[in-house]
């Protein structure tokens, strides 16, 4: 097996000593350095080089570095080429950490006491338990579902909405677009996890926002192109909306002087909600290689029509 990874270089060479040490027959490159690239069976990036099929014309395999594979330019793509999301223990625990603690900063005003504290106030908010926070999770995948679990236990009156019926111990599942404004008026927090595709690019716009409760909050943690920026600021402005946690923007960085840096209601990260881990990212593509020699299916191949 002949792989190439074309992404963040630092992480590519601790690939590269993991593969060495488990699975030496794999032969792994860095890119731009390629011998043989009409010897390469797969790629592994998260944004793959332009006409993809001319540099290593017997792809046999595209896999994503991380859970998106929105960054893909499918029509460029044969139709024969399977493309793999990654799905890996270390990833998905680093999202179930980020979105808890959102939705328990949330839960407990930390966005309006850290702005106190900047104006030097010293200011009492009534706290409520978790109980009566109805948190909603869009998009009830592999993250959706984990995430989910730890708000379980914590008590929070927790619900899903997703394209199918999920059946997820304490959730309440809501399902397509007929059910997507009951779902939205009973999520105090908001969630986003859901792929970006066709139908869900802008999907985070002030419709949305005002089938919310009032003083409703947002976890977006999705992909940059779901949000309408304009939309939420109008949101938290009006009251609409009382706080947002951002982690992912479209585009990335943004801009100097965009109101998302300074605005009080605002929780903004750089992309780092969930971040690959070397050693547990190599298992999952060692055993999907495995898979893939053994002619079964692997984890995380992407259904070109949905989109993910």
């Amino acid at each position: 097996m002949n792989i190439v990874y074309k992404s963040e270089p630092e992480r590519g060479r601790r690939w590269q000593r993991l593969l060495a040490e488990q699975a030496p027959d794999i032969r792994f490159q860095l890119w731009p350095d390629i011998v043989d690239p009409e010897q390469v069976d797969c790629l592994i990036a998260w944004q793959p080089p332009d006409n993809i099929m001319q540099h290593f014309p017997n792809l046999k395999v595209l896999f994503s570095v991380g859970a998106g594979v929105d960054q893909f330019d499918y029509a460029s793509l044969p139709a024969s080429l399977p493309v793999v999301r990654m799905i890996e223990p270390g990833l998905t625990r680093g999202m179930v950490e980020y979105v808890t603690f959102a939705v328990l900063g949330l839960h407990r005003n930390m966005p309006r006491y850290l702005q106190q504290q900047r104006q030097q106030v010293w200011l009492e908010h009534p706290g409520r338990p978790a109980s009566r926070s109805r948190v909603g999770v869009m998009g009830m995948g592999t993250l959706g579902e984990a995430v989910l679990q730890p708000l379980v236990q914590l008590g929070f009156d927790c619900a899903g909405w997703s394209r199918t019926g999920k059946n997820l111990a304490g959730v309440k599942s809501f399902v397509g677009q007929g059910e997507l404004g009951n779902f939205l008026a009973r999520s105090d927090i908001l969630i986003c996890l859901l792929p970006l595709t066709a139908a869900t690019e802008g999907i985070l716009n002030a419709e949305l926002f005002n089938q919310l409760p009032q003083g409703a909050s947002l976890v977006q943690v999705g992909r940059g192109k779901h949000l309408q920026h304009d939309h939420l600021l109008a949101a938290l402005d009006s009251g609409q909306l009382s706080a947002a946690v951002i982690d992912v923007t479209s585009p990335e960085p943004l801009p100097v002087g965009h109101r998302f840096w300074q605005h009080p209601a605002i929780w903004l990260t750089p992309h780092i909600a969930s971040q690959t881990q070397p050693e547990s990212a190599v298992q999952a593509l060692l055993d999907n290689l495995r898979r893939f020699e053994r002619g079964e299916t692997m984890t995380g191949v992407v259904d070109r029509e949905r989109g993910y």
